[in-house]
C-alpha cells in the first residue's frame, strides 16, 4: 500500500510535535502543511511565519497560508492534493463542511483536553485555573461543532503543583503527537470505535484576555495561586501598587499559599526573607518573585530594597 497521503493543519507551537511525528513516520506522506498567515509581531511589528511553518521549512514540506481555509478556492487546491485524511492541531479557524469531508478517513483534531471537558481556545488554562487534579489529550473526528466530534482516543496526565500552563503545554503536546500516529493507524485499519462524546460534563474553555490576569484579593489563596500558574507565562496576573498619585502594575511570577494565616484581602500581612504575604479572602499568598512594569523580574527581597512597603500598606 502507498504512504497515507496526509493534510496537516496547524499554527501554534502545540501544533509542532504532531506535526513532525507525522513526518517521521515512513507509513504516512504530509503532503501539505496548511497554517495562519504570517502575522506582525515584536515592537516593529515585524512579519513572523508561525512555529508550524518554521517546523514545516525545516522538514521541506510545501506550505500553504490561506487568509481564510472557509475560501472555496483553497478547498479546491486541497481536493487536488488527494489526500486520505487531515489532521488538525491549533489551527486557529473553523472548517467548512466541504472540507472535513474531503479525506476518505475524515478529519482528526488534537485537542488538549478530556472531551467534553474544556471544548474551545483555552483548556489547558482553564484546567489549572478551576483546580483539576487530571487533565490530558483527546484524538477526535471533526464535525460541524466546536470540538464536539466523536473521540477516537484519550491520554490522561495528573496536574502537579509545580506545573503551569507551559510546562503542561509541553507535556500535552508530546503526549498528543505520541497518541496521534497509532490512532491514525487504526483509523486507516478500521479497528478503532468511535465514541460519541456525552453532553454531560460538557464546558467551553474561552479564549484568554490579557484582563484576566488581574489579581481580586477577595478570593481564596489557592484560586489566586491557581491563577497564577494558568497564566504563566501569558498573560501573567498583575495587582497594583499602592504608589501616588497613580498606582504601578506589579506582576507576580511565583508564589506559594500560606494556610491557616488570614488577614484583610489585599493587605500586606507580613514581609520576610522569603517574600511577602499577603491577605486573600481565605489564607494568604506569600509572593516570591515579582515584577514591576518597566523592569526586570526579582525576588522580593531585592525588589523591597527600591521599594518602601510594609505590613499595612495594600495592593489596589
Amino acid at each position: 500500500m502507498s504512504p497515507l497521503r496526509i493534510i496537516f493543519m496547524g499554527t501554534a507551537e502545540l501544533a509542532c510535535a504532531s506535526l513532525t511525528a507525522l513526518f517521521k513516520e515512513p507509513d504516512f506522506n504530509v503532503v501539505a502543511v496548511v497554517t495562519q498567515p504570517d502575522r506582525p509581531k515584536g515592537r516593529d511589528l515585524k512579519l513572523q511565519p508561525s512555529p508550524v511553518k518554521e517546523v514545516a521549512w525545516g522538514l521541506g514540506l510545501p506550505v500553504w497560508q490561506p487568509e481564510r481555509a472557509r475560501n472555496e478556492d483553497f478547498v479546491a487546491e486541497m481536493r487536488e492534493l488527494e489526500p486520505h485524511l487531515i489532521v488538525v492541531t491549533a489551527y486557529g479557524q473553523i472548517l467548512r463542511p466541504s472540507l472535513l469531508e474531503l479525506p476518505p478517513f475524515g478529519c482528526l483534531n488534537v485537542h488538549t483536553s478530556l472531551l467534553p471537558k474544556y471544548r474551545g481556545a483555552a483548556p489547558i488554562q482553564w484546567a489549572i485555573l478551576n483546580g483539576d487534579a487530571e487533565t490530558g489529550v483527546t484524538i477526535m473526528k471533526m464535525d460541524a461543532g466546536l470540538d464536539t466530534g466523536p473521540i477516537l482516543a484519550q491520554s490522561v496526565t495528573p496536574i502537579r503543583p509545580e506545573d503551569d500552563s507551559q510546562t503542561l503545554h509541553d507535556r500535552l503536546a508530546g503526549m498528543g503527537a505520541e497518541l496521534l500516529v497509532p490512532t491514525v493507524k487504526r483509523v486507516v485499519a478500521g479497528t478503532v470505535t468511535a465514541q460519541v462524546q456525552p453532553s454531560e460534563g460538557a464546558s467551553h474553555a474561552r479564549k484568554i484576555v490579557k484582563e484576566d490576569g488581574c489579581l481580586h484579593w477577595n478570593l481564596p489563596a489557592v484560586a489566586l495561586w491557581n491563577r497564577l500558574r494558568a497564566f504563566t507565562p501569558w498573560p501573567g496576573v498583575f495587582t497594583h501598587l499602592p504608589d501616588q498619585p497613580k498606582p504601578h502594575l506589579l506582576k507576580i511570577w511565583q508564589a506559594e499559599v500560606v494556610s491557616g494565616v488570614g488577614g484583610p484581602a489585599g493587605e500586606i500581612l507580613a514581609i520576610d526573607k522569603h517574600g511577602m504575604v499577603v491577605g486573600c479572602g481565605t489564607d494568604a499568598l506569600r509572593l516570591l518573585l515579582v515584577q514591576r512594569e518597566g523592569g526586570r523580574r526579582m525576588a522580593v527581597r531585592e525588589f523591597l530594597a527600591g521599594h518602601h512597603l510594609q505590613p499595612g500598606d495594600r495592593f489596589v
